[in-house]
């Protein structure tokens, strides 16, 4: 009867003993690796976690770092059997493009009586010394890299770009220990890899935090800056709102006024009622200006058209404007021209417009004395300077001066009216000019701005300044659509028009210069009418209730007897590249609304080929009229015709 017996013989141990060890050790040394890692990372930690608390040197907490890691791994080296002669670990900086790395960081020796770090690291032919400010090549390093047993590791960043060597000094051991070092040298590059690893994502997380304070600071500035933009457009809302009722009420009240019944005021009277409101209209015009210019340049859509200025006739002209307002206030205005100043080449209507903003705001500011205006040559620069004998203003005031709807506080516990717009556009005018606008007052004392020009420009040609040029090739943009402007025995026209106030208004305007005008509303009525009626023109509001006016437009031009048909468009769109999308679509002129109703004359006698029918005043007025100016500055400056 055969025997088993449960226990293995004496053989199968013999032969089950190694392998058992050798599980036991690999198990060892990968608790050993992991635990040494783990040790490692625990310092990182304690690194970033004192960023995160204190606020130090970048340079500072970074070599905290980096000396953190080399003597973590010297010690868990030495910790272990892995060191069987002297070692040190260091690390030698470099910058990418570098040839050489300077040995900046080396480990702290692992007992009292050791000798110093000068371990040599063996190259093919050299021997180099680990120590402090020690110079080592780079293709030296890779050399190391690329040894069977390495001695130098990469370290670099989330980029990939090389910032610095991990290397690992010791000395020459003796042959019988080669085999074992043979067997742990596999575990030594693992821990100083994964050693260089968590080295890089520690730095990665460092930037980080570093950057947190400045990241906050910029949160905090934009916060502020939020806030104070929130201040600004809660103080603009409240002066707008101010500017807006006052001239409205002026533009009501009378008008109510003149509407009451049983109220028949002399014509006098009546007239002077009709001058308060058309004034009043015009402060709400300027006002829209103000904003639209300021919108326009911080959009970088503000046209600029380059002449040459008559520097003492524009000046003249300014003052004229101003006069009145001076004499109301019993103030004396004064001109200070060099007689050698006599052209310079600017923007004439931006020129004006700066130069009456700084007089209207030195007469706005000044109860008594003088307010002037002097013009000197500096070099290749002219200065225009408006001084005043005014409340002058305070140190801490013209820091703020220039910034858009900002106003002095004393000024508006006065009642001095303003929207804090045209210091503003002023400056922002100047610098479109290459030029500048400085302050200079003391408190009951005056103030003296002072605007600086270049004497000359380099003219604009085919840029988006190109003024009259610009927009007559705007005009020849239409010759997809060619007109025969012949002669027309018809004064027709067609006004489609959404707006019944606007369309009153110009039916009236153009029935007494002799037009026949038909009135439609919309894009339906438009058609009827057009089996009917063979105008000259057609005036077409952009937007209509059925529709849009520029599609309609371009619907007119797909019908053959409609191509022909002279089409002007009006509208309250007055930025920059509106007219462009006006002619694109196939109109052939644009007006901006408020109408400007000697213009809208002009334009329908041009398309339509009839007599130029327009009362004494337009005449007057049509010869210093900038032409082709453009209806955008148009409809927004000028438009000072009455209707008799």
């Amino acid at each position: 009867m055969q025997q088993y017996s449960s226990l293995p013989d004496q053989k199968s141990l013999i032969d089950a003993t190694p392998k058992l060890l050798t599980t036991i050790e690999q198990l060892r040394a990968q608790l050993w690796l992991e635990s040494s890692l783990n040790q490692l990372q625990s310092r990182l930690n304690d690194c970033l976690l004192f960023a995160c608390n204190t606020v130090p040197q970048p340079e500072a907490a970074q070599a905290e770092i980096f000396q953190t890691v080399v003597n973590e791994i010297n010690s868990a080296i030495h910790s272990s059997n892995l060191a069987l002669t002297e070692c040190a670990v260091g690390i030698a900086m470099c910058q990418p493009q570098d040839t050489v790395a300077t040995v900046c960081y080396v480990s702290r020796s692992p007992s009292p009586n050791s000798s110093p770090l000068f371990l040599e690291v063996l190259t093919a032919e050299n021997k180099l010394l680990l120590r402090l400010q020690e110079v080592i090549k780079i293709e030296d390093l890779q050399q190391l890299e690329n040894q069977q047993l390495p001695s130098a590791w990469r370290l670099a960043d989330d980029s990939g770009s090389v910032i610095g060597w991990l290397i690992l000094a010791t000395t020459p051991l003796s042959s019988h220990h080669e085999s074992f070092i043979e067997s742990q040298a596999q575990l030594r590059s693992q821990l100083i890899t994964r050693s260089a690893k968590c080295c890089t994502t520690a730095l990665v997380q460092l930037r980080h935090i570093l950057s947190w304070p400045q990241r906050c600071q910029q949160l905090s500035n934009s916060n502020q800056e939020l806030e104070r933009t929130n201040q600004l457009k809660n103080q603009f809302l409240a002066n707008t709102s101010h500017e807006i009722r006052t001239p409205l009420s002026s533009i009501i009240g009378f008008t109510h006024l003149l509407l009451a019944p049983g109220y028949e005021p002399t014509k006098e009277r009546q007239q002077e009622y009709l001058n308060i409101i058309q004034s009043s209209g015009k402060h709400l015009l300027a006002l829209i200006n103000d904003i639209l210019d300021l919108s326009k340049i911080e959009a970088n859509q503000l046209e600029v058209q380059w002449e040459t200025v008559d520097v003492p006739l524009l000046c003249n002209n300014v003052l004229a404007l101003v006069k009145e307002k001076a004499a109301n206030k019993g103030l004396k205005l004064c001109l200070e021209l060099e007689p050698d100043i006599t052209t310079l080449v600017a923007d004439p209507l931006r020129l004006k417009q700066m130069l009456l903003n700084l007089l209207f705001n030195a007469l706005k500011f000044t109860t008594k004395g003088s307010v002037g205006l002097q013009v000197a040559s500096k070099g290749v620069f002219v200065h225009f300077i408006v001084w005043d004998t005014g409340t002058g203003i305070s140190q801490e005031d013209q820091v703020q001066l220039f910034q858009p709807y900002f106003q002095i506080a004393k000024a508006v516990a006065d009642g001095i009216e303003g929207t804090g717009l045209g210091l503003a556009v002023t400056q922002k005018l100047a610098q479109i000019h290459g030029g500048s606008v400085k302050v200079e007052s003391e408190m009951d004392r005056g103030s003296r701005f002072t605007l600086v020009l270049p004497l000359k420009q380099e003219l604009r040609v085919g840029g988006d300044e190109g003024g009259e040029e610009d927009e007559e090739a705007g005009k020849a943009e239409f010759s997809s659509f060619p007109l025969s402007l012949t002669p027309s025995s018809s004064v027709e026209v067609l006004l489609v028009e959404n707006d019944l106030p606007n369309a009153n208004l110009m039916q009236i305007y153009l029935c007494k210069l002799g037009y026949q005008v038909t009135w439609v509303k919309n894009a339906a009525e438009m058609w009827e009418a057009l089996t009917q009626l063979d105008p000259a023109v057609i005036l077409m509001d952009v937007c209509l209730t059925d529709g849009n006016g520029l599609n309609l437009v371009q619907q007119l031009r797909e019908h053959q007897q409609y191509q022909k048909i002279p089409v002007i468009v009006q509208t309250a769109m007055a930025m920059k590249g509106d007219r462009e999308t006006c002619l694109n679509a196939g109109v052939n002129d644009y007006i901006s609304k408020p109408i400007d109703l000697p213009l809208l004359a002009s334009l329908v006698a041009k398309y339509s080929q009839a007599p130029t029918l327009v009362d004494e005043e337009q005449r007057s007025r049509g010869a210093e009229e900038q032409g082709s100016r453009g209806a955008e500055e148009q409809g927004s400056r000028g438009a000072e015709g009455k209707l008799q």
